[in-house]
């Protein structure tokens, strides 16, 4: 059975407070919620987002966390006046790329050899969980829908089949620093998120798919290298100034 064949039907839905936390983001950075703006009800947005009280709040605490959001006590939930100026935004993402390159250091330490334990250890499931989080990656992907919580998902589900619980708990610690794309939001927000970079990390999945199925430790260790080194390009060019990542790699 081909990957392709295996995909249909075997999506799985990414963390639904990340999903609604990624589309209010979205809706604040790109203007459609202005500063000062107070969001709607909790329970508008439940009927809007299609989900229960308890993932809005949880999204709405994930919004806070990274400064979009002030809740005031009995008046709801407003979007930031304060935006930073486009000095203060280039000096955070020199701190943040800075923050992403050592992340994917020690990221390129484990994962290379969980990629490659698990194409020797994967159960059936576990094969399924990751080509699951890989179709998942690639259906919100299609959408124009944020891919941070997929991305992290597949990674995951990659270091679980190793059965190796330390490999998952790593990642656990990690977090959301464990997706670049997702700790760098400001200036370079759209060229990390456009369809053309996303498509390409899609494929470098594919390669580390297609080598774990295969049982074939070593491509799956070299697969994984070739992603993260990838990555590792990407934000070098940021951080020397570029403000793109390359065309390639």
């Amino acid at each position: 059975m081909t990957l392709t064949e295996t995909m249909a039907g075997a999506a799985r839905r990414p963390k639904l407070a990340d999903r609604v936390a990624d589309e209010i983001g979205g809706a604040i950075r790109s203007g459609k919620l202005k500063a000062g703006e107070k969001l709607p009800t909790e329970q508008r947005l439940t009927i809007s987002h299609g989900v229960s009280r308890t993932v809005i709040r949880e999204a709405v605490a994930r919004l806070a966390a990274d400064g979009l959001v002030t809740a005031r006590q009995g008046a709801g939930v407003y979007v930031n006046e304060a935006q930073p100026t486009l000095g203060a935004m280039l000096a955070e993402i020199t701190s943040k790329v800075s923050v992403v390159l050592n992340v994917l250091e020690v990221r390129m330490a484990i994962e290379m050899e969980s990629a490659a334990l698990a194409a020797q250890r994967r159960s059936a499931s576990q094969e399924a969980d990751i080509v699951a989080a890989f179709a998942q990656f690639d259906e919100i992907l299609g959408k124009g829908e944020p891919t941070g919580a997929a991305d992290f998902a597949f990674h995951r589900a990659i270091a679980a089949a190793t059965n190796n619980p330390f490999y998952v708990e790593i990642l656990d610690v990690l977090g959301r620093r464990t997706i670049p794309r997702d700790l760098v939001t400001t200036v370079t927000s759209g060229l990390l998120r456009s369809p053309e970079y996303q498509r390409r990390l899609q494929d470098e999945h594919r390669v580390i798919v297609d080598a774990v199925r295969a049982g074939d430790a070593a491509a799956a260790r070299d697969a994984m290298r070739a992603h993260l080194s990838a990555a590792q390009r990407r934000y070098q060019a940021l951080l020397r100034g570029s403000g793109q990542p390359p065309a390639t790699a």
